[in-house]
């Protein structure tokens, strides 16, 4: 088949464009013929959180990728919207993370969908955002009009799509294995290239930090007598999307900034193995959730996790089996890591993580994606 992807991709970075990438890598595989179409201006300097949106690594080798798209010119929209329609691919696959992005990829979508050969076909990541913002709901509706069939990689999110259209075709997909960021390193030697202790006890919260997704939260656990009393420590390894100086206050006023590792630039794809290897536990504390991309790459990893019982998290990690599901409070994530510790869990969950992820293929990814199409 004939599949063009249009979302985020090389020279940016982070989750996003490693998922496109991946999926088109997955689709070579298969013996079809892909591209990416991406952004020349994804969003606009003011508006972005980070400090910057640009990878310093190489480009992924083997990808046709077109920087073609401006998030904000709807002439450009137009343009590109027929460039892709006069190829005629069977799929387009557009990746929905966010309402911003709606004018710009629902007019794209509507421009090939005028031909009336292509199949079009989004991924969601959410429809209605963690972090709400005025005509959100508008924006959404516009970009579901103009899609002809939804994955939704959590529960949660094929549950809100119903707010906004009840028939289209649809299915629910997790979110599949990150599976490119290295090797499965001894946990030894990725504590020794991160300078950590041999022998010490760490937890890891990974990714961009942003209000929803709780790091006050696992500073407030980190707080309890008991985490001292074990010398458990925490590495937080992720580039602020916002003001830090809250967290550093509330680390200055806990009094644990002895036992938190802070790692804040943003962590290249290269450098990601050796985080996730380092750590005992991946802890996901987040207020409002749908899936992860974080909880897939510590799959990869085999890491046991914590997560709170938001979203879609507790869909995929097994409450007792693999890791823990808590509610989002700091004592309560206390209480978990605690018990981790004391029972010796590692091995076990490691085991039963390790079991697990062969469920979350790509492969499942573009089966699901193809079924819609000849739905």
């Amino acid at each position: 088949m004939k599949i063009i992807i249009v979302g985020t991709a090389y020279p940016y970075r982070g989750g996003l464009s490693a998922f496109n990438e991946r999926l088109a890598y997955e689709y070579q595989q298969r013996g079809d013929d892909v591209e990416i179409y991406t952004f020349k201006l994804q969003y606009p300097s003011f508006l972005f959180p980070g400090k910057t949106q640009y990878s310093d690594e190489p480009a992924p080798a083997g990808l046709t990728i077109h920087r073609r798209v401006n998030s904000i010119n709807p002439l450009n929209w137009l343009r590109v919207g027929r460039e892709i329609a006069k190829k005629r691919p069977d799929i387009l696959i557009t990746k929905y993370w966010l309402p911003f992005m709606a004018p710009c990829l629902g007019t794209i979508e509507r421009c090939v969908r005028r031909k009336g050969n292509t199949r079009i076909v989004a991924i969601l990541d959410n429809i209605i955002p963690h972090e709400h913002r005025i005509g959100d709901r508008m924006f959404s509706r516009y970009f579901v009009k103009s899609t002809d069939a939804f994955v939704a990689m959590s529960q949660s999110v094929l549950n809100d799509l119903g707010q906004f259209d009840t028939k289209k075709p649809r299915c629910f997909c997790p979110h599949p294995l990150y599976d490119h960021y290295g090797e499965l390193v001894d946990k030894s030697e990725a504590r020794k290239v991160l300078n950590l202790d041999a022998d010490g006890r760490y937890v890891l919260f990974f990714g961009f930090i942003r209000k929803y997704k709780g790091l006050d939260l696992l500073l407030d656990a980190m707080a309890d007598s008991r985490m001292k009393e074990r010398g458990i420590k925490l590495v937080v390894a992720g580039e602020f999307y916002g003001d830090a100086k809250p967290y550093m206050e509330q680390i200055e006023r806990l009094g644990i900034a002895d036992r938190v590792v802070l790692c804040t630039d943003f962590i290249p794809d290269s450098k990601v193995n050796n985080y996730f290897r380092a750590c005992d536990l991946v802890a996901q504390p987040y207020k409002s959730a749908t899936q992860s991309g974080v909880t897939q790459i510590a799959f990869h990893f085999e890491k046991p996790m914590l997560v709170t019982d938001v979203g879609g998290l507790a869909e995929i990690v097994h409450d007792g089996e693999m890791g823990y599901v808590v509610q989002p409070d700091g004592k309560e994530i206390a209480d978990a890591i605690v018990r981790y510790y004391d029972e010796g869990r590692e091995e076990a969950f490691s085991d039963a993580v390790r079991e697990e992820k062969k469920k979350y293929g790509w492969d499942k990814m573009t089966e699901a994606i193809e079924k819609l199409k000849n739905e």
